[in-house]
């Protein structure tokens, strides 16, 4: 055996455990939740991002002037545009984020971003990191939240995902020990599955939501899964009102699927990369991850998304103008809905309901056979204003 070759994997493994004790420590400091009703102005920075970013970004911003056209005139609200979120630009400053674009991205309370370009093997762009991995990781946003939800179908779900621990956090930090020989690390923290664990049990009890799930694989990853687990029954117990059981990861995605199963999920709490897989077969059921929206919670930041990617094709092919925005604007909803307007929320998530999955005047097809993005959110913000949307929206779903 190389020597060399283990005493390099070695220092490599110690140097990870001490950036992760660091971590910790970090995290035991107590940082306050910002209070929007205290803030004026509310920044809000929209980042156009790569592909089809930048046009369903546009798209997004309307209905976020629309609905709080007010608020911004009187000064309450700020929007700003951030550019320089490219893969090129990034690629050129060998930066996930460039330090200037964080910089203005740390001015914002809140930003709401576009899908952004990772380069993987074969693409002409340098291997640096996920953008989206690196901004959670920077501002701490350690909530990634997503909703889905088909009333006709009983689906009501809540996913709260850890966001900065897990694979993903250290899918770059990985070691080939030697050609034959490729490790990855996995890390779960006490202090990082406390705070999402606990999030999500708050928020059932805030909704009056009677059972909190947490999935992991604790069978088989038994340290760090382990973890997670233990820590979220340990909190569970400060909440007897609400239910909370668990399931593996496996057969979670079997009975998301399951009609007799799934309509019993409600609330589900999970490690990252599980997270990111369920939320997109979840996605499915409401019409695909075009239509799945993702808010990213930190104590002092929070970033909201499109949950998909940047399809540089459609770019390429001239029909980035017929791209859905569905999902950007699903973020929209979950931004408005975190700074304090719940009940303009709840009529963008209605009119979307209305005019994705029921009425249909205009369907997007992502080519010239159907409405461009431009036109979806013009019948989105007439569909809003009707007096009788409720109404209407009752009628398709009840």
């Amino acid at each position: 055996m190389d020597n060399t070759l283990t005493t390099k994997a070695k220092e490599h493994f110690g140097k990870i455990v001490e950036e992760q004790l660091k971590r910790v420590e970090e995290m035991k400091k107590k940082q306050e939740w910002v209070d929007y009703a205290k803030v004026k102005p509310i920044k809000i920075g929209i980042l156009g991002g790569d592909g089809i970013g930048p046009f369903i970004a546009e798209e997004a911003k309307k209905i976020l002037v629309f609905l709080l056209k007010e608020e911004i005139e009187s000064g309450k609200i700020e929007i700003r545009d951030i550019e320089g979120l490219t893969i090129e630009n990034r690629s050129e400053q060998m930066k996930s984020i460039p330090d200037d674009i964080l910089e203005e991205i740390k001015q914002c309370h809140v930003t709401l971003k576009g899908p952004t370009t990772t380069p993987r093997k074969g693409d002409p762009w340098p291997n640096i990191e996920s953008c989206n991995v690196s901004m959670r990781r920077y501002l701490d946003l350690f909530a990634n939240i997503r909703p889905v939800r088909v009333p006709k179908q009983g689906i009501d779900w809540m996913f709260f995902r850890e966001n900065t621990e897990g694979a993903y956090i250290m899918g770059s930090k990985g070691i080939s020990v030697t050609d034959d020989l490729a490790i990855d690390f996995k890390v779960i923290t006490k202090q990082g599955a406390e705070r999402i664990v606990r999030f999500a049990f708050e928020y059932a009890k805030k909704n009056n939501i009677n059972k909190v799930t947490i999935v992991t694989k604790a069978n088989v990853i038994k340290t760090s899964d382990g973890l997670f687990l233990d820590t979220g029954y340990r909190i569970a117990k400060e909440y007897p009102e609400i239910e909370c059981d668990d399931w593996y990861i496996d057969i979670m995605t079997a009975k998301l699927v399951d009609p007799k199963r799934r309509t019993q999920f409600k609330v589900m709490v999970l490690p990252n990369l599980y997270g990111d897989i369920l939320t997109d077969e979840a996605a499915e059921f409401q019409g695909g991850v075009g239509t799945a929206g993702s808010a990213n919670i930190g104590r002092r930041y929070a970033m909201f998304e499109a949950i998909h990617g940047s399809a540089p094709r459609m770019v390429k092919e001239g029909r980035a103008k017929f791209a859905d925005p569905c999902s950007m604007i699903k973020g929209a909803s979950l931004l408005i809905d975190h700074i304090g307007y719940p009940e303009r929320a709840e009529k963008l998530e209605m009119a979307m309901d209305i005019c994705g999955n029921y009425e249909k005047k205009i369907v997007m097809t992502g080519r010239d056979t159907g409405c461009t993005g431009a036109e979806y959110a013009e019948y989105l913000m007439e569909t809003i204003l009707d007096p009788k949307l409720e109404e209407r929206w009752k009628y398709f779903t009840e």
